[in-house]
């Protein structure tokens, strides 16, 4: 009899997972609160060690295709001087492949293209699961049916509620000091780079260059959590309009029913562990963290490309369970820390002596540290998956 697995999310780490489950033989269900799997979101960046994750789940040349690789760009101030030069072509001369932009859409296709149909349920929510030893699975209540499953992946985001209720104790995610606007041009629209950052007093902008000639832009604020704008789009015209170029036109090319918002929360406090019983945790429900380093869904895929690897290598879920938390979770919470630190250094930053002070630091530091800091979390191989 095969193994039976229930992922609870549908997002980025939750379909990696499945993924990762069906390539090993087991028989996956991926359960999703939302109604409508729309894919919210604008693009993302992902490092050698996502797309080597991707590449290990059988899933990485579909994302390349539809991928841009970043070349060129670097980091900046509002006034448009270079701070620090992101020179992709050493990346990939290191790591044997470049960053690269997506849209949050693309990689969802590429990774529910892997799947079936069948094994998407949607607008249905798991709130609990317990243990049902008469059968030595859990059980999952769901609408009026309950689901059996010899593995629980807990993949439902920085406000897990599978989280939760392993966790009753831990404090959960609290809010980071930073808030994101982001969106995606209407239209194509050259920004003169692959990647860029422009980091001024307590306010970051970013853009990610797409391969259909669209861009993603997003707008990181130290800000109380809950502010909103009546109109956001102007309220990000009159915060960064006089900003260097692209960033006006960045801005004008957007339509305002584009625009998203989103408080930035993260899970401050590590998780003790990562596995509960049969119940383990992945992506955001697991680590949740800012996304100061580019890192949030490359941490997730790393997640689902271990998990996989790990039950198929040991004798039973208990052991493959352990081995995931032994692997995953110092790496990750190592992650989520210098994420936290990067934006306490970067975007945090407020009063004008300690950002004079950051820039000129930066423009000193010796040629390559950009790329050796990159190279720190992205230099990552995943294991054999079966």
């Amino acid at each position: 009899m095969g193994h039976r697995a229930v992922v609870v999310g549908g997002g980025i780490g939750g379909l990696a997972a499945a993924v990762g489950l069906r390539r090993i033989g087991w028989e996956v269900t991926v359960v999703e609160r939302a109604p409508v799997l729309a894919d919210a979101g604008a693009g993302i960046s992902l490092h050698a060690n996502g797309m080597r994750a991707l590449d290990a789940l059988g899933v990485g040349a579909p994302v390349r295709e539809a991928a841009r690789p970043q070349y060129t760009g670097g980091t900046r101030t509002p006034g448009g001087r270079l701070l620090a030069r992101m020179d992709g072509a050493a990346l990939e001369r290191e790591l044997g492949t470049p960053i690269v932009g997506i849209p949050r859409t693309a990689l969802h296709r590429a990774l529910r293209q892997a799947l079936p149909s069948t094994a998407l349920v949607t607008g249905q929510e798991v709130r609990s699961v317990e243990d049902d030893p008469d059968h030595d699975t859990v059980r999952l209540p769901l609408g009026d049916t309950v689901l059996h499953a010899d593995l629980v992946v807990a993949a439902d985001g920085v406000g897990s509620r599978l989280r939760g209720a392993l966790f009753p104790r831990h404090p959960g995610p609290v809010y980071s000091g930073s808030t994101v606007v982001r969106a995606i041009t209407e239209g194509p629209v050259d920004p003169g780079s692959d990647f860029e950052l422009t980091w001024g007093e307590g306010a970051e902008f970013g853009h990610i260059a797409f391969a259909d000639g669209r861009a993603e832009w997003h707008a990181v604020l130290t800000a109380p959590p809950g502010v909103r704008h009546r109109d956001t789009l102007a309220a990000m015209r009159r915060r960064f309009g006089r900003w260097h170029d692209p960033i006006p036109r960045l801005l004008d090319a957007t339509r305002p029913e584009a625009v998203l918002h989103h408080d930035i929360n993260e899970l401050a406090t590590p998780l003790p562990r990562f596995a509960v019983g049969r119940v383990v945790l992945l992506g955001d429900a697991a680590h949740a963290m800012t996304p100061n380093l580019g890192q949030g869904a490359c941490q997730a895929l790393e997640d689902a490309a271990v998990l996989a690897a790990a039950l198929a290598a040991a004798p039973d879920v208990a052991a493959a369970l352990a081995r995931y938390d032994v692997e995953r979770r110092p790496r990750s919470q190592a992650v989520a820390r210098a994420a936290r630190q990067a934006g306490r250094l970067g975007q945090q930053l407020s009063h004008p002596l300690a950002v004079a002070l950051r820039n000129t630091a930066m423009r000193l530091a010796p040629s390559g540290a950009t790329l050796r800091a990159v190279l720190r979390h992205a230099d990552w191989q995943p294991p054999a998956i079966g």
